[in-house]
């Protein structure tokens, strides 16, 4: 049988009175040792003031953060849990313990915390982000449940592109362009592949046929790339407090107006949005040219992020 270690502290906890001062002496020893990098005094320190008092929101959520960043998942979502069954709900033990749900594909659970977070608070924008996510991530969940060959799918995108008939010209451009199989096509839109020197009309009619013959479609991979470069900065930025950055409109980085319009037709409205584009999806909005694109990589820079590269897909 599995022990939670909580539940010691809970039933030492109940066998006398509440301590809550002794509790706090111990939050701020335990916050004190963690300025100073020490992790594992800073855990017993938190552990103690939760035998003083084993309702503690703030003893819980932070112990929940500290195991969380230190990957100690399995104890960090039953103090979130915990946390939360309060009253009133601790709205960062809601939002964390949402992102724990959805990286366990429990889809349902994730947005059950977000919804709770956003009745209270509509515009909190660590929620309104990570609530995209989750609910981008459980429609893409409910398609590859949906799809009753997977296997036979995931070999087909794996089947190299020059299994295919195409044109001589058409398979030299994906050759230079380091496409190698279906999957890999899949993730580039058309403006990206017209924007490679010697790729033409015909070689694109050529392969949106294809592609439209299997029931494909050129950017038909991108969502997924988008939403993981999202992740994948927020990543980044966990614990450091700038989470928020992610959720700012793109009207912030005060953009010239031709960079704003090619933003628009994109349909990107926050900095996570525009920091899981590529470049080359920039620049194959009509009017948008390399003076707009040094000015949002620089804009974005400000902000400590970047556009997404091919190689983080």
């Amino acid at each position: 049988m599995t022990h939670d270690p909580l539940d010691t502290v809970i039933g030492a906890s109940s066998a006398r009175h509440r301590d809550p001062e002794q509790s706090s002496t111990h939050i701020a020893a335990a916050r004190e040792a963690r300025r100073a990098g020490d992790h594992d005094a800073s855990i017993a320190q938190y552990r103690a003031a939760l035998n003083a008092d084993a309702y503690n929101p703030v003893a819980l959520f932070e112990l929940a953060y500290e195991l969380d960043l230190l990957g100690e998942e399995d104890e960090a979502v039953s103090l979130y849990e915990r946390c939360t069954e309060q009253s009133p709900a601790h709205i960062n033990a809601l939002i964390n313990l949402s992102v724990v749900y959805e990286d366990r594909a429990d889809y349902s659970r994730a947005e059950r915390c977000l919804k709770q977070v956003l009745e209270t608070s509509p515009n909190n924008p660590r929620a309104r982000l990570f609530m995209k996510d989750v609910q981008a991530s459980r429609e893409m969940r409910h398609e590859e449940d949906t799809d009753r060959d997977s296997l036979a799918r995931k070999a087909m995108f794996d089947t190299p592109v020059t299994d295919f008939e195409l044109s001589v010209r058409a398979r030299t451009c994906l050759k230079k362009m380091n496409i190698r199989t279906l999957g890999d096509l899949l993730r580039y839109t058309e403006s990206e592949l017209m924007s490679y020197k010697n790729f033409g009309e015909s070689s694109l009619d050529e392969i949106k046929e294809m592609l439209s013959q299997k029931g494909l479609r050129l950017g038909q991979g991108l969502e997924d790339a988008h939403r993981a470069a999202r992740r994948h900065v927020v990543e980044q930025l966990k614990g450091t407090g700038k989470e928020v950055v992610l959720a700012r409109p793109v009207t912030d980085l005060k953009l010239s107006v031709r960079a704003r319009k090619a933003l628009q037709l994109l349909n990107i409205q926050t900095l996570s949005d525009l920091a899981s584009h590529t470049e080359a999806e920039l620049m194959g909005v009509k009017n948008f040219g390399a003076t707009s694109l040094v000015e949002v990589r620089e804009r974005l820079a400000d902000h400590g992020l970047g556009l997404r590269t091919l190689e983080e897909e």
